[in-house]
């Protein structure tokens, strides 16, 4: 069964259309990558999905729960991160992550037992005692996806986490997720980085101006649209689009 569920769901800002009929399922051990250009609803998407934004219509499951009407069971077993997630200068690492476990009321001694693990997982036992200010941009990423999943949840979003980050750190938080991936984790994963798209994603979903354009796997996008290139499919797919408005307008 699907652990992420999107029906039809819809959301508008004072008469202005931020997404229009989107739907997608995800399951465990899966990725499906979110891509489009700036303003194309990705990261509206995502916020609908973790209770931030209400749709204006359509219903969106996440481990079986409506977010709507059962948004602190969603939060719950929701994990999101972003590229710009803030670190506290004043924490140590140790201390950033405990914080968040707490936020969600796991019980201390089962909290220390998962951060224990976690340390060990994403070999951030060197940094345990290092303070936010004193962090590099690959430790701040690491502390950020022990804080996002501290609480262990099935279906975790990532909204473009390697924005900005040079390319070894980039390549350490791809390989963190993947790990995911391989625990049984339900992944989102935006970004606009096509490299990470083939070599991460099980699927894609193509996104642009509020509506999805195309979804399914690599393989299966390259036969539909007869395009080798991820990025050359992406520009094609938006001229389309662009040409089939332009016709219906007259």
């Amino acid at each position: 069964m699907p652990q992420l569920i999107v029906n039809n769901i819809t959301l508008r800002f004072s008469g202005l259309t931020a997404l229009s009929d989107v739907s997608f399922e995800v399951t465990k051990n899966e990725i499906l990558a979110i891509i489009g250009p700036n303003g194309a609803g990705k990261t509206t998407c995502l916020r609908i999905l973790s209770t931030v934004f209400r749709p204006t219509s359509g219903t969106a499951l996440v481990a079986g729960y409506d977010v709507v009407t059962q948004p602190a069971e969603v939060r719950a077993r929701i994990g999101f991160m972003s590229n710009n997630t803030g670190i506290y200068d004043r924490m140590t690492a140790y201390e950033m992550v405990q914080y968040f476990g707490r936020l969600y009321g796991i019980p201390e001694d089962l909290l220390e037992a998962r951060i224990d693990h976690l340390f060990d997982q994403l070999q951030m036992r060197d940094i345990r005692d290092t303070l936010g200010s004193k962090m590099s941009t690959g430790m701040k990423q690491k502390v950020s996806i022990a804080r996002t999943i501290v609480h262990d949840p099935p279906v975790l979003i990532f909204d473009e986490p390697t924005s900005g980050l040079d390319v070894l750190v980039a390549r350490k938080v791809v390989d963190e997720i993947r790990g995911l991936r391989d625990q049984g984790k339900c992944i989102i994963y935006s970004t606009h980085i096509m490299r990470e798209v083939e070599k991460l994603c099980h699927r894609i979903a193509i996104i642009y101006k509020g509506r999805i354009l195309a979804i399914g796997s690599m393989a299966e996008l390259q036969e539909r649209y007869g395009q080798p290139d991820m990025e050359a499919m992406f520009f094609e797919l938006i001229d389309r689009h662009e040409a089939e408005v332009t016709i219906a307008q007259g």
